[in-house]
């Protein structure tokens, strides 16, 4: 079994198309990515919904790449959405849109999803982060992908970014968790004794025709059938792109810690799905702002305290990388500003409009892009000392 990795990393970022003077949801996806395409090539692409589109960066080796290709991205989709008077937003879901509006992309896979999953196709208004990390034999990956389901939960909470849902306060961090999580083949995998048994389940799964091919399994983590890489699905899209650079760098980290373990011969622990399943909806029910399940310990526990656990279990991998200070940097910056939920919310305190949210949500993702099209009007939801307007305390 190979001891050596380079951790390779690509991105993937799943947008909102947004009217400016409406602040609904923009079915426009064809002619913002046909745009787009004239920079980005096949870097850009539709999804399941016309008011959708995703990105994809090249394969990257360093967390300074990263940045660099998804400001190149964001900035790219952002000028393609202009040209039609339009905007682009990162958020897990949209404020206040509603699902019954959004019309399915005409293509024979999204179409077929709708036909397939019906009602589940229809809502599928929702924004997503994948991290894709390098891994050269699958067997290595799926005994690191045994050891890292265990520490997903501290990412929810990091990354929960979708607090409302058709003009309602879910009362969830994340309600895209979930709202995802309906899906039969999505959630948390289960331990698997080895990749014969991985393999064994995809084919009875496609066997019973409960999928039509292995690509068609969407868990939190899976090892991807398209590259050799471990996949992480459990992100809801950042607001900013400091905020995406954190979750792509603590998710190499967890999958370079788990390769060590998994090197030395250290048993993945027998945790139980039920506990692993309530840690995910504790993280996506509270994010930052309650206590989280430590499955490790066994125990609930204040989220920072959590967050730091997972911080020091990381820590030896992001000094291997030569990432601690940066990620470091952003994880505390996201403790002490909020998550994106936290960040939606004290807009919609503040103003008790929805579209104000919208506003916000615009002006975060363009934030640090090359081309960031701030409008001068709305600029103290980015920094609100300028305005005296925003609290400074996210709680």
């Amino acid at each position: 079994m190979s001891t050596t990795e380079v951790f390779s990393l690509g991105v993937e970022e799943e947008y909102q198309i947004v009217d400016p003077t409406s602040r609904e949801l923009d079915s426009i996806a064809e002619e913002v990515v046909q745009e787009a395409q004239k920079t980005l090539g096949k870097d850009v692409q539709l999804e399941i919904q016309l008011s959708q589109v995703e990105v994809a960066t090249p394969v990257c080796a360093s967390l300074a790449e990263v940045r660099n290709q998804l400001t190149r991205l964001r900035s790219a989709v952002i000028d393609a959405a202009h040209v039609f008077h339009k905007r682009i937003a990162s958020s897990g879901t949209h404020p206040f849109s509603l699902w019954q509006e959004q019309p399915f992309t005409p293509r024979a896979r999204y179409l077929a999803l709708e036909r397939d999953y019906q009602q589940l196709a229809r809502e599928q208004a929702i924004f997503g982060c994948h991290v894709h990390v390098g891994i050269s034999q699958r067997e290595l990956g799926l005994q690191i992908m045994n050891q890292a389901r265990t520490w997903l939960s501290p990412l929810i909470a990091l990354t929960a970014n979708s607090p409302f849902w058709c003009g309602l306060d879910t009362g969830y961090a994340s309600y895209r968790i979930p709202h995802w999580g309906r899906w039969p083949q999505s959630g948390l995998p289960q331990h698997f004794s080895s990749l014969r048994d991985y393999d064994n389940l995809l084919q009875l799964l496609v066997k019973t025709r409960s999928i039509d091919d292995p690509t068609k399994i969407y868990w939190d983590i899976r090892l991807s059938e398209r590259y050799p890489t471990i996949e992480v699905r459990i992100a809801d899209v950042c607001l900013t792109i400091d905020e995406a650079v954190m979750a792509t760098a603590l998710i190499r980290a967890l999958i370079r810690a788990c390769h060590e373990q998994v090197i030395q011969g250290q048993q993945a622990e027998p945790i139980r799905m039920e506990l692993l399943r309530m840690a995910h909806w504790r993280a996506a029910r509270y994010g930052l702002e309650g206590d989280l399940l430590d499955v490790h310990a066994q125990e609930t526990v204040p989220a920072p305290v959590m967050i730091e656990r997972f911080l020091t279990f990381l820590r030896p991998s992001l000094e291997a990388s030569n990432d601690w200070q940066e990620v470091s940097t952003l994880v505390q910056k996201t403790l002490c500003e909020g998550n994106g939920a936290m960040r939606q919310r004290r807009i919609y305190r503040q103003h008790q409009e929805l579209c104000d949210v919208v506003d916000y949500i615009v002006q975060e993702t363009a934030e640090g892009t090359l081309r960031s099209h701030i409008d001068p009007s709305i600029y103290q939801y980015i920094n609100p000392g300028l305005s005296g307007g925003a609290e400074s305390n996210p709680t």
